[in-house]
């Protein structure tokens, strides 16, 4: 089936700049899709049928899906594949029946603006989405790219930026690039006071600390004290050498299974971007826990379940990975390894003596590795050091065939 839906990107300078080949699809079809900005910029003689964006989102891809065989163009801003309404059409048609038209992205035009090397730049999008996603990527020196969800974007960024140790950053604003209203806005953030920028706004972030930042690198083992927790925590090495067992890759899902404080799950997220995960707790002082430090360390898309497991995991999506770090009995084991995706990895920590031996027996059936994790951390007794041993883990590691 040759291409019905034409997504054409449109740079803030309008429809005269499109190429050869959008404008063709644009004078071709029968329907035309955008935002008011995008519909605004048709000739008032044009009669064909427009459709305003909708709001949820999905009832546009429905209504399109509806149309299917009509000749539609659906109007977006710059590139539709990064960050675009592209990608959201992508998950529902065939690649054979969409044709796309990019224009150059917000972030294509930023780089230019700022001479900023793309490729070692941290590019994101804020529309719609939490600002915290934004922690991870604070660092010295780190150069951040971001859509803003709207005018009042640039101020909640600088208050965070303000609030996390870093008011000697510097942030740019780039409203309308490439268009006759653009303009640009460097202002340092320790000096930054609250005012209006237009809805169609880039941030761009270069980052400096100050003596109050707390940074965390984004390899596994975070400092304990990085998380709010009552005690009930996997321990710094011990969380470093479940991460090392469990093998993420981007993309993955991991079950988090009786989370604690949300450490294992927090931290597999902020491996890549892109994973997710899942962290299931019964405890209502804990899931607040989670919800803090989801938060603070920069992985508010987390997904929490309150509950305790095996009753809470009929519907949840399918995971690639699964952690048993609040206590392993053969009531929790047998649920997760049968959700888990063949080619998946179970780890589970365990402590006592029932817990190792099941484990024992789980591996025997199951062909899983174990390994007995000792660690101790040196601590000072008066005027002198000593070792205080942590309470012994057992950890049993199973692929699914």
């Amino acid at each position: 089936m040759s291409p019905w839906l034409h997504i054409i990107g449109v740079g803030d300078d309008g429809l005269g700049n499109l190429s050869a080949d959008a404008k063709t699809a644009l004078e071709k079809s029968e329907v035309i899709i955008g935002g008011d900005r995008h519909l605004a910029m048709l000739p008032a003689e044009d009669k064909r049928p427009k459709i305003s964006w909708p709001s949820p989102l999905l009832k546009l891809v429905e209504e399109v899906k509806d149309r299917r065989g009509q000749q539609i163009v659906v109007l977006a801003t710059g590139d539709p594949m990064h960050y675009g309404i592209g990608v959201t059409f992508s998950k529902h048609l065939p690649a054979e029946e969409m044709a796309i038209y990019p224009s150059f992205s917000a972030f294509s035009l930023a780089a230019a603006r700022l001479c900023w090397d793309l490729a070692k730049t941290h590019q994101m999008t804020l529309h719609g989405r939490p600002l915290d996603l934004i922690r991870p990527y604070l660092y010295d020196g780190a150069q951040i790219l971001a859509l803003s969800d709207s005018g009042h974007t640039p101020n909640h960024v600088a208050k965070l930026l303000q609030e996390s140790g870093f008011g000697h950053s510097r942030l740019t604003v780039l409203e309308h690039m490439g268009g006759p209203t653009e303009r640009r806005m460097d202002i340092p953030v320790e000096k930054w006071r609250d005012q209006d920028f237009k809805d169609l706004n880039t941030l761009a972030i270069t980052c400096k600390s100050d003596d109050t930042a707390p940074m965390y690198s984004h390899i596994p083992g975070l400092p304990d004290e990085a998380f709010i927790h009552d005690g009930q925590l996997t321990k710094s090495e011990i969380r470093s050498t479940t991460l090392s067992a469990l093998s993420p890759f981007p993309g993955m899902l991991l079950w988090d299974v009786g989370a604690g404080c949300g450490s294992v799950g927090i931290e597999w997220m902020r491996c890549h971007p892109r994973n997710n995960a899942i962290a299931i707790e019964k405890h209502p002082a804990r899931l607040e826990m989670i919800e803090q430090n989801k938060a603070r360390l920069g992985t508010p898309l987390l997904k929490v379940i309150s509950g305790a497991a095996p009753s809470n995991l009929e519907g949840l999506p399918v995971p690639d990975r699964v952690f048993i770090g609040g206590g392993l009995t053969k009531d929790v084991f047998g649920p997760c390894y049968h959700a888990l995706k063949s080619g998946g990895v179970l780890v589970a920590n365990t402590v006592t003596i029932e817990g190792e031996r099941l484990a024992f027996d789980l591996a025997e059936t199951y062909g899983g590795q174990l390994r007995r994790l000792n660690f101790a951390r040196a601590q000072k007794i008066g005027g002198f050091t000593s070792w205080k041993p942590f309470r012994q883990v057992t950890q049993l590691s199973i692929k699914k065939s």
